[in-house]
């Protein structure tokens, strides 16, 4: 889940302050990091499939396996956001930002396998869905690879439009902050009731969540403009990579489910 940064107003050093030329630095250096990451991404996710499907099988049938499965892998992955977070935010050490974005990197990989061996299943006929229940052998058939470029096109398209929006129209979204973290919470809540009484989140939750991280990306790119301190160009591009990351999430899930 993606948390927006607490700051409120511009700090010491931070990029507002700073001239032309060294904002514009920073700003190449956090979308530089940025692409890196979702190629990283991209490229740990198809490897998880490709090289060690039992071991990407084996935790989506444990993790499936029961509600409170789930929820421990939901509780364990906000730990270990929060603990990349506070890697990247380092200022001591370089190695340990790289370090906390590499950690939410991997972490996002793996929470997304489950979601893709739901996504093998739901579109592979009767035989593919018996093979890959029997084996844990990855088979991606055409519905599938259509529906995941859709989702990566659609999440790519949502990300760029908004960012060009926060830099062109050069408006501050930070007042979006006090509505987000009411809108997160109440989402984390909705999502623990289903966990707990095992009721299904459907489409209309999915766009919510979509709608919620489109409020994020206009939100940190703010952030991302005036407030972040000119050495943050890690953590700021962890923060973004987190937020695409859980809108590629519900963007895909709400794809399954249109399909359904």
């Amino acid at each position: 889940m993606a948390f927006a940064a607490a700051h409120q107003r511009p700090i010491p050093g931070a990029v507002a302050t700073l001239g032309v030329s060294d904002r514009v630095s920073f700003l190449r250096k956090t979308y530089a990091h940025l692409g890196i990451a979702l190629i990283a991404f991209a490229a740990i996710t198809g490897g998880m499939m490709r090289f060690a499907p039992k071991m990407s099988w084996g935790f989506t049938k444990w993790a499936a396996s029961g509600r409170w499965h789930w929820l421990l892998v939901l509780v364990a992955f906000m730990a270990v956001g929060w603990v990349a977070e506070r890697l990247a935010r380092s200022e001591t050490s370089r190695g340990l930002q790289y370090g906390g974005l590499t950690l939410a990197v991997v972490a996002e990989a793996l929470l997304l396998q489950p979601l893709l061996w739901i996504l093998m299943l739901r579109t592979g006929g009767p035989s593919i869905r018996a093979e890959i229940l029997a084996t844990g052998t990855p088979l991606m058939t055409g519905a599938a690879a259509s529906i995941l470029t859709q989702a990566i096109v659609i999440t790519l398209t949502i990300f760029v439009g908004l960012t060009l929006v926060v830099f062109v129209t050069k408006k501050d979204f930070s007042f979006l902050r006090g509505i987000l973290v009411i809108a997160t919470f109440g989402a984390l809540g909705i999502i623990l009731a289903s966990i707990a009484f095992g009721f299904s989140l459907g489409a209309l939750f999915s766009g919510f969540m979509i709608l919620l991280m489109a409020g994020y990306i206009l939100f940190q790119t703010s952030l991302v403009m005036s407030v972040f301190p000119p050495t943050a160009y890690v953590a700021a591009s962890l923060m973004l990579f987190s937020t695409i990351a859980t809108l590629f999430w519900y963007v895909l899930q709400l794809l399954m489910r249109l399909r359904d």
